[in-house]
């Protein structure tokens, strides 16, 4: 019996992976602009047009929402998928602005590693989208979490199928390098439009990949790596410790819910049973 709650058909496929290349390119145009590039203006500044991304990337997302719900998404995947993303959007903002302590990651890693791919990817997104709602957080960065949360849910999906003792120290490992790789990703969403003008961490727009990967690395590690590593290393203890009772919970309903198994209604209904009669004299 599969435990995949959303699976990803053809179409649906294609869809996330169209959405994946316009996000990746949202996030890495700094770095593969050229001198001449509309997206820089004559006076060395970031011009408006990837403004363009932050206006598109919500409506990607849509699309790439709908179509999984349609291609694989029954009405228990969506019960389940409600009740995942109340609790992550409630357990977000007791970590927000603690040196980076955030434990909504550990339930989305978790419901991509036990619940599938598709399911992480739209756990992530809609968790970090209830949680903008809930705490007034929303504004033009909110895609960029979004999408980033989605792959950090999809890349659990995808992680070896390993059991046992090694199953924690994968999903330590892996909790680690994606809140490194989360903050680094944030950082490269705005650090272009961060005015640092004569700074060595300013972004040099048109600079040579080598250039601006640098700065990119010295931007994070002088910024944000005192909320990075407490993240990556929360979610690191966090996993090694608890996976496996939880993902034996998540588990244990993915089977119970019996994702796979069709739907049938029935209009036959079984036929009341009496009482016995009680025996009587005549």
């Amino acid at each position: 019996m599969s435990t995949t709650a959303l699976r990803l058909p053809a179409r649906s496929g294609m869809t996330l992976g169209l959405v994946t290349v316009a996000g990746g390119t949202a996030f890495a145009w700094p770095l593969l602009v050229h001198p001449g590039s509309s997206l820089v203006d004559p006076t060395g500044y970031s011009g408006g047009s990837p403004w363009v991304f932050v206006a598109v990337l919500p409506a990607l997302l849509l699309v790439v929402l709908a179509e999984l719900a349609e291609g694989g998404m029954d009405a228990k995947s969506i019960a389940l998928l409600g009740v995942l993303t109340a609790v992550g959007a409630a357990l977000r903002p007791l970590g927000t602005g603690t040196a980076g302590l955030e434990t909504v990651w550990i339930l989305i890693i978790l419901g991509g590693r036990a619940l599938g791919r598709g399911f992480g990817f739209v756990l992530g997104a809609l968790t970090l989208l209830a949680s903008a709602l809930l705490t007034a957080g929303v504004g033009p960065w909110l895609p960029f979490q979004m999408l980033a949360a989605g792959w950090v849910g999809f890349g659990a999906g995808c992680l070896p199928p390993v059991r046992g003792r090694v199953e924690p120290v994968v999903l330590a490992t892996y909790g680690l390098l994606a809140g490194l790789a989360y903050g680094l990703a944030m950082n490269l969403s705005f650090w272009p439009f961060t005015a640092m003008p004569g700074s060595t961490l300013a972004y040099v727009p048109g600079a040579a990949l080598g250039v601006n990967v640098h700065r990119l690395i010295a931007f994070d590690l002088a910024t944000s790596m005192g909320f990075d590593i407490p993240r990556g290393v929360t979610t690191a203890v966090a996993l090694a410790l608890l996976s496996r009772p939880l993902l034996m919970i998540l588990r244990r309903a993915a089977r119970r819910a019996a994702f796979d198994a069709p739907v049938e209604f029935s209009t036959d209904l079984p036929a009341p049973s009496l009482p016995a009669p009680e025996g009587g004299r005549g």
